[in-house]
């Protein structure tokens, strides 16, 4: 059977010279054709995520294409705007799968609102949200290495796929034929229709008014002289986060020059996790060269941000997911006690394997947190539920321990840009008044006592 499917898939145009080439390259090698071709990538809520090349085991135009036309057909059952967001992150060719999705959708009559430039997870959320879109895609494989690319489906409240409609759009796929059931229509062509449209700067201040309207202290870091070393991995984040932080009052910010721009090779880090020391090393010896008191980074679709923090002795030292959850729920509570801004009964979300400090923390402040199944989507679910009951204000936090992060409602996803602003300022704030993360972590050890911490 996958060698008939390999057959034809050699026989077919493929448009992309990158797949007829690996398929001449192993032709007569079974286990090379049955890699590619025996299984399909499965959708599920994360969507599709897998290695590039040819086959229906790789990600490639052609299964782009398959899976759009499953979410067509179930944004068609859906009524509203007929509406898709896109983005994309800098992977190898995601520009290439962003333009062939907003094709598909386009064929299915359906309006399509792509950013014309690669931009992070939270503003393909945002920007599913201020459009009243059916649906969001977001084409990223977040952390992994540079072979990978990926597909990630959001509903129309900003949050990744439920598994009911997941479930239907998988449905549809099997019924889709990879490579000739897709309908489409060239992007050019959509265009000039009108069926597709670009994210406008009306979308994009909106996001960055969004953010910024979160600051607990407003106006702190304009005086707090707070230095910045900086990593976008070689991702999406270099501009929403280095406008953000200006915005605030950050500039100085030095730039890690090797992984500045984005470039989907991720030459000098093969796996671009900002929970791993390897992401951060680059970054560290810039940090120790230039004296910052922070060194931050944030993964290639920039939902999450990893952070090395500057200690008494002059050395720097990584702070965990959990550690940077359990710093900002106490920094936001006790920031808005002061300043008055807590709304009344708030609340806070965190993943059911995140620490147990968490809980003694928002006890402490009279904040009730809430525990969720592993997975952002669950955290944007408690958002949905108080924005259905009239509470959105409540939400003040939300974390999982695998550094993600998110303090408003204006999306449904974690948003290392978000998180880059409250950890700058937090460590903009501690600073100010002669102290410092570090100091201030140790002090929360004291008063709650030290949780032992194990992630895998």
């Amino acid at each position: 059977m996958y060698q008939d499917d390999y057959k034809r898939w050699k026989e077919t145009d493929l448009i992309d010279f990158d797949l007829n080439k690996e398929l001449n390259d192993i032709e007569g090698d079974d286990e090379a054709i049955k890699d590619r071709f025996a299984v399909a990538l499965q959708f599920g809520t994360a969507g599709l995520r897998g290695t590039l090349g040819a086959g229906t085991n790789r990600m490639n135009i052609w299964v782009v294409r398959q899976a759009t036309q499953g979410v067509a057909d179930w944004v068609k059952t859906q009524g509203g705007t007929q509406t898709v967001a896109i983005s994309y992150d800098s992977r190898l060719k995601g520009w290439n799968f962003a333009r062939e999705a907003a094709g598909v959708l386009a064929a299915n009559g359906i309006n399509v609102r792509i950013y014309d430039e690669l931009m992070p997870v939270p503003a393909l959320s945002f920007a599913t949200r201020y459009y009243n879109c059916n649906a969001g895609i977001m084409v990223t494989a977040s952390h992994n290495p540079a072979k990978y690319n990926g597909y990630k489906a959001y509903g129309p409240d900003g949050c990744q796929m439920t598994d009911d409609a997941a479930a239907v759009v998988y449905d549809s796929i099997q019924k889709t034929d990879v490579l000739t059931g897709a309908k489409y229509m060239s992007f050019a062509e959509g265009v000039e229709k009108g069926l597709i449209k670009f994210v406008g700067d009306d979308c994009k201040e909106a996001l960055y008014e969004a953010i910024e309207s979160r600051q607990v202290r407003p106006g702190l870091c304009k005086t707090a002289g707070l230095k910045l070393v900086y990593s976008p991995l070689n991702g999406t984040g270099l501009v929403p986060v280095t406008r953000v932080l200006k915005d605030m009052g950050i500039t100085d910010i030095t730039i890690v020059p090797e992984q500045e721009y984005p470039n989907g090779y991720f030459t000098t880090c093969s796996y671009p996790n900002p929970e791993i020391f390897a992401a951060l090393e680059k970054g560290l010896e810039l940090a120790k060269e230039v004296g910052a008191d922070l060194m931050l980074a944030t993964d290639p679709d920039a939902d999450r941000v990893g952070i090395a923090m500057k200690c008494p002795d002059g050395s720097y030292e990584l702070v965990t997911g959990n550690e940077m959850g359990a710093l900002l729920l106490d920094y936001i509570c006790a920031g808005r006690i002061e300043k008055g801004t807590m709304p009344e009964k708030p609340v806070a979300v965190m993943s059911l394997v995140s620490t147990p400090l968490a809980d003694a923390i928002a006890e402490n402040y009279g904040v009730e947190l809430r525990h969720v199944l592993t997975g952002f989507k669950w955290i944007g679910d408690q958002i949905a539920q108080l924005e259905a009951a009239g509470e959105v204000d409540r939400f003040i936090f939300g974390f999982e321990e695998s550094y993600g992060y998110l303090a408003g409602p204006y999306v449904r996803d974690k948003d290392a840009v978000i998180g880059s602003m409250l950890i700058c300022e937090m460590a903009a704030y501690y600073r100010s008044i002669g102290s410092s993360i570090k100091q201030r972590l140790e002090e929360i050890y004291a008063k709650y006592g030290r949780y032992y911490n194990k992630t895998d």
